[in-house]
């Protein structure tokens, strides 16, 4: 490693040949083609050839394998390649489950890929961090996770976390000082490293090295953005699956011993029958399923703006009864707007909505030259850390909305940021926090030092005690403080958000005895689909709060607009005055949350933990975090939320829209419906299978159905009509439902009974149809093989009835369901018909079946009236 720690900035920038004003756009291509991509080499990944090979490692498929392989032998050739044929159709199934659940995965990872804030010809760019190269110059700011190493050129208060390096987990202050004595990582103080996050401060750092010669890439380590770890619901099937498992294997062990130790019968058949039926009964595949179920779920939710990063969070979708929210941007559309300033004792008005730089400000209704708003104007947009750049080579403003709005109002009085900050050059800064509520910059101004101030009107003016009026400063009276609390009282009422202002000459204390400007009143307007998405939320069984930074009088009036009503609002200020008893009891009625800080939000969500609530909660500054990680179900904004607020989170909004949460409990439950249809009908069909075996070969009928039937019926109920069950739609009641019970699994008592009986009543009926057919033994054995597959099919739509889907709504499910049939059908009334030594099928048998299916039909839906199963 070169030492760049132990060089100037100027001999740094010299080596690397570039300068303060970053690459030019053509070397920063040149040098990508050089250096590479900016990227961590991945992990191996499964090649398709090795996820369809493990499709045949299962140890009861390989034993069918060699079975069949014996049969051939001995000269059931007809048999064994039939087998083998069917074995090689489900491995191709399988695959496809795999391979699209795999990839579906993969396609998340990619869609998490951060982007970099960085400086090129002297403007600011927001690039993906891949094409980040050695020479560019990173804009670092709190929040951000740091794109490369790289070493600092200059900066102000800034502090990194690097404990994904070094293990340690105080953040490190960072300076753009030579540092001579540094041996480990965490000496290295004018030094940020890839994947760190910067925990405060704002400041400038030249990139030194890339990809994988990075100390990231060195000690090769991956964070994985998607973290695929098994749900619960996929641990406690592979529970189930083991337990079915041990079942059917005594069955078949027992059909088995009973075919020929007692009744003589062939062994190679027998064999193979027994190893068909614990191959076709035992639902290996079922966690598969879940999982590509999973995924596809996860894929509808990013469409929607929902970025899943942890596939278990789509379980706890189903759960959560409570959100809590942030207004701005989640509940509005983050869209600020000047639209009032209260100035030299008058309130201005200024017209132009969003991002528009032409604007009048108005006074007693008369254009006013805006020169004499300039003082405040002027502290909006120099203590402000707001930028014209380039994202995705469009020219936009780059920074907090809030920040962006200050700096449109100057434009508007044809100011120009740049010319300004030259006028005014930055010498230092003290960043706001959520605590402080405010942000000071430090200026220079020929040889004088000058301050420039904004933040929450109340904490402003407690800092002043004089205020300028007029062209002139004047002593701040007791009668003028409450003037202005009183105009930022009018503001807020309006759902306007208000920002004071001030500024103080000379280098001592600059947030002590400053000056008072005046306020600037934003409007922020709520999301148009918001109102609705509460109502729906409401109706759901889902309570939403409201958690703000914001005045107590703007969130009341944003809150009524929107249709969340409550009696009262409560500040940050009370919070701290109530014991965690008193909380609790006001989280019952109030709804919505002023002033409050991330340790505020953090004592909110542990209070409604505490009392069994199941939480989603939204963030996106540095100290969510802990918030975001504590919450059941944790939701960082995408659009402007940190890197930090995003690794903490199990979900991302792409849009920042509350709607978006709505769209995705909604998806949640969903997914969780389908599983549970996917898994009645599976099982129910197995037990079918399983019992009509099972009691023929005990009461001594023989087998109804052959090892080739049985690995049929697998294929095609298992195989196309299953997997179109992933993406079944959702009911029309499905948000009409309380929230799930967390302590529900996903087999309660009444699924299971219902599974049980449904598939004993198929298993009764087969039987008694292949009984009605005897002697005639390959009658018998076609009608209770065409049974089966019928009843299997139509027992996927009773399955969907339970949950009050269409039953025309899934037209995939149909397409497979018709498909499978006519196969089924060809079996029959073609030469395929040998392979199976099956029969062609009377008018009369058809009516034999259609019979069976009527009370099958019939006794299934009453079973389900009767246990009442909860969905």
């Amino acid at each position: 490693m070169v030492n760049w720690h132990s060089k100037k900035v100027e001999d740094v920038l010299e080596e690397l040949k570039t300068g303060k004003e970053g690459l030019s756009d053509r070397e920063a291509k040149e040098r990508l083609l050089k250096f590479g991509r900016n990227e961590l080499k991945e992990t191996k990944k499964i090649s398709p050839l090795k996820i369809f090979l493990a499709q045949f490692t299962n140890f009861l498929i390989v034993i069918l394998i060699a079975a069949s392989l014996l049969a051939f032998l001995v000269g059931e050739k007809f048999d064994s390649v039939l087998i083998l044929s069917i074995v090689i159709l489900n491995g191709v199934f399988g695959f496809v489950q795999d391979y699209k659940a795999e990839r579906s995965i993969e396609a998340l990872k990619k869609m998490m890929k951060t982007k970099a804030k960085v400086i090129r010809g002297g403007q600011t760019f927001v690039v993906p961090s891949s094409e980040i190269v050695p020479g560019d110059i990173l804009v670092l700011q709190e929040g951000a996770s740091v794109a490369a190493d790289c070493r600092l050129v200059d900066a102000s208060d800034v502090a990194a976390d690097e404990s994904i390096l070094t293990g340690e987990s105080v953040p490190v202050k960072k300076t753009s000082q030579v540092v001579k004595l540094a041996s480990a990582i965490s000496e290295m103080e004018n030094m940020v490293f890839m994947n760190t996050t910067i925990t405060r401060g704002r400041g400038y750092a030249v990139v030194v090295s890339t990809g994988m010669q990075t100390e990231m890439g060195k000690i090769a380590s991956k964070l994985d953005e998607i973290i695929d770890d098994k749900t619960v619901f996929q641990k406690e099937l592979d529970k189930v699956g083991k337990k079915i498992g041990f079942i059917v294997l005594g069955i078949a062990a027992l059909v088995a011993f009973t075919e020929i130790v007692l009744r003589s019968s062939d062994l190679v058949d027998t064999f193979l029958i027994s190893v068909s039926l614990a191959v076709a009964a035992i639902p290996e595949g079922l966690p598969a399923v879940v999982t590509l179920s999973l995924a596809l779920g996860v894929t509808r939710m990013v469409k929607k703006n929902a970025l899943v990063r942890k596939l278990p969070v789509t379980e706890e979708l189903g759960s959560v009864d409570v959100i809590c929210t942030d207004k701005t941007g989640t509940l509005t559309e983050n869209k600020m707007t000047v639209r009032k300033i209260f100035f030299d004792n008058k309130t201005v008005g200024v017209s132009g909505t969003g991002y528009v730089t032409e604007g009048a400000f108005i006074y007693n209704d008369k254009t006013i030259d805006p020169k004499t708003l300039e003082k405040i104007l002027m502290t909006g947009l120099l203590c402000n850390n707001a930028e014209i750049g380039y994202e995705d080579h469009t020219k936009s403003f780059l920074g907090d909305p809030t920040e962006i709005a200050l700096v449109v109002s100057a434009m508007k009085a044809k100011m120009d940021k740049k010319s300004m900050e030259k006028s005014y050059p930055r010498t230092g800064e003290i960043a706001f926090t959520s605590q402080r509520k405010m942000m000071t910059t430090v200026h220079k101004h020929g040889k004088e030092k000058i301050s420039f101030s904004k933040g929450a009107p109340e904490i402003i003016l407690g800092k002043c005690d004089r205020f300028y009026e007029n062209g002139f400063v004047k002593r701040l009276s007791e009668e003028k403080r409450k003037q202005i609390l009183e105009k930022n009282e009018e503001f807020a009422e309006n759902a306007l958000r208000v920002l004071a202002f001030a500024y103080k000459e000379g280098e001592k204390d600059p947030e002590s005895k400053m000056i008072f400007l005046g306020l600037q009143g934003m409007m922020d307007p709520p999301r148009k689909e918001v109102g609705s998405a509460i109502a729906s939320a409401k109706k759901s069984g889902i309570n939403v709060i409201m958690i703000t930074g914001d005045n107590k009088a703007t969130a009341i009036a944003v809150g009524k607009e929107i249709g969340l009503t409550t009696r009262e609002a409560i500040e940050g200020k009370d919070m701290e005055k109530m014991d965690d008893n008193e909380l609790k009891e006001r989280l019952k009625d109030v709804r919505i949350f002023a002033r409050v800080d991330p340790s505020h939000k953090y004592r909110i969500l542990k209070i409604l933990r505490e009392s069994g609530h199941i939480v989603a909660m939204t963030g996106d500054g540095v100290n969510d975090a802990p918030a975001l990680k504590e919450a059941d179900v944790g939701i960082a904004m995408g659009i402007r939320g940190t890197d930090v607020a995003k690794g903490s989170s199990d979900m991302v909004l792409l849009d920042d829209n509350f709607a978006t949460i709505i769209k995705a409990v909604e998806e949640g439950r969903r997914i969780f419906d389908n599983i549970k249809k996917f898994i009645m009908y599976l099982l129910s069909a197995n037990i079918g299978e399983v019992s009509v075996i099972f009691l023929a070969s005990v009461i001594g009928l023989g087998l109804p159905l052959t090892a080739p039937m049985l690995l049929w019926i697998n294929l095609v109920t298992d195989g196309m009509p299953a997997l179109a069950l992933g993406v079944d739609p959702a009911s029309k009641n499905i948000m009409n439902r309380k929230p799930r019970d967390k302590k529900q699994g996903i087999m309660d008592k009444p699924m299971i009974a219902h599974i049980l009986l449904s598939g004993a009543i198929m298993g009764l009926i087969v039987l008694g149809l292949f009984y009605y057919n005897l002697p005639d033994l390959a009658k018998a054995q076609t009608v209770a093989f065409t049974a089966i597959v019928a009843y299997e099919f139509v027992r996927v739509q009773t399955v969907r009835a339970q949950f009050g889907t269409n039953i025309f709504s899934n037209k995939w499910l149909i397409t497979a369901l018709v498909v499978s049939f006519l196969v089924q059908v060809g079996i029959l009334y073609t030469p395929a018909s040998s392979l199976f030594k099956v029969v062609p099928l009377t008018l009369t048998d058809w009516l034999e079946i259609s019979a069976g299916l009527v009370a099958f039909v019939a006794l299934t839906l009453v079973i389900g009236r009767i246990i009442k199963m909860k969905i």
